[in-house]
C-alpha cells in the first residue's frame, strides 16, 4: 500500500503543482510506475475545476464560472498539458521531417501555431462546458468535468502503453514516463479513468467515450506517421484534444 501511495504521489508531483508529503521521497522507480495513476490525477484536477465552477456559479453567470474553473485547473497543473499541446502545434505545424518536428517541439519559444491552437482549444472547451450546463444542468456538468479530465488522461496513458517513445536522447522531462507499462498497470489506469463515467447517463457516456477513442486513435496514427511514436508533448496534446472530444461527445448525444 505504501508503495502504491508513493506511485500516486510521484504522479501528483510530476503532473501538477500540488504539494506532496516529504516522506514520499523521489526515486526513478516511482516515476517508472507513476503513469498508472495518471487518470486519478485527472479526477483530482477535474474535481478542483468542478468545485470552483460550482462555487463561482452561485454568484456569477455560468460563462464566468466556467472560466474560473478552467483557470483553477490550469493553475493546479501549471499549464502542463496546455504547454504540451502548444509545443505539438508548433512542432507538427512547422516541421517537415521527424528531426525538425522534435527540434521545434523542444524550442521554448512560442510560435503562431501554438498561440492559435491553445487559444482555439481553450475557447472550444469553454463553449462546450457552457453548453453542457445548459443541456444537462449543474450536477451533471460537474460530473462531466471530472470524467473528461479522467478519461482524457487515460487516453494519454494508452499512448504510453501502445506506442514507442520517439526521442532517442534523455533530454525530455517526460523521458522517465516512457517505460513499457504492464497489463496490470494499464488495467488500474483504465478502471480509475472510466469510473466517473458510471455517474453519467449510459448512452451519453458511451457516445462521449466513442468520441474520445476516435480522437485518440487519429492522434496516435498521426504521431506514428510523422515521428514514429510519441513524446511528452504528444501526451499533453492528446489529453487536451480528448478532453474536448469528451465534452463534444456528450453534446452530440444530447442533441
Amino acid at each position: 500500500m505504501k508503495r502504491e501511495l508513493e506511485y500516486f504521489f510521484a504522479a501528483l508531483r510530476f503532473f501538477t503543482r500540488l504539494p506532496v508529503p516529504r516522506w514520499v521521497g523521489h526515486t526513478q522507480d516511482q516515476l517508472d510506475h507513476a503513469a498508472r495513476y495518471f487518470p486519478l490525477i485527472g479526477i483530482l484536477i477535474g474535481a478542483i475545476g468542478a468545485g470552483v465552477t460550482e462555487l463561482a456559479a452561485l454568484a456569477l453567470p455560468i460563462g464566468a464560472a466556467v472560466l474560473l474553473g478552467m483557470a483553477a485547473t490550469i493553475l493546479a497543473t501549471g499549464a502542463f498539458h496546455e504547454d504540451g499541446f502548444a509545443d505539438s502545434c508548433d512542432g507538427f505545424g512547422g516541421g517537415w521531417d521527424k528531426a525538425q518536428v522534435l527540434a521545434i517541439m523542444k524550442d521554448s519559444r512560442v510560435g503562431s501555431y501554438a498561440t492559435l491552437g491553445v487559444g482555439l482549444m481553450l475557447l472550444a472547451k469553454w463553449n462546450g462546458l457552457v453548453e453542457l450546463d445548459a443541456a444537462f444542468g449543474p450536477p451533471l456538468l460537474a460530473i462531466a468535468l471530472v470524467a473528461g479530465h479522467a478519461v482524457s488522461r487515460l487516453a494519454s496513458t494508452l499512448l504510453i502503453f501502445f506506442l514507442e517513445y520517439a526521442r532517442d536522447d534523455d533530454s525530455s522531462k517526460s523521458k522517465p514516463l516512457a517505460q513499457r507499462m504492464a497489463g496490470g498497470e494499464l488495467a488500474i489506469a483504465a478502471t480509475i479513468g472510466l469510473a466517473p463515467c458510471l455517474l453519467l447517463p449510459p448512452i451519453d457516456a458511451l457516445v462521449a467515450l466513442a468520441a474520445v477513442a476516435l480522437a485518440a486513435l487519429l492522434a496516435a496514427r498521426y504521431f506514428v506517421r510523422r515521428i514514429g511514436g510519441y513524446t511528452g508533448d504528444c501526451l499533453g496534446a492528446v489529453q487536451q484534444v480528448c478532453e474536448l472530444a469528451f465534452y463534444l461527445g456528450l453534446l452530440c448525444s444530447f442533441t
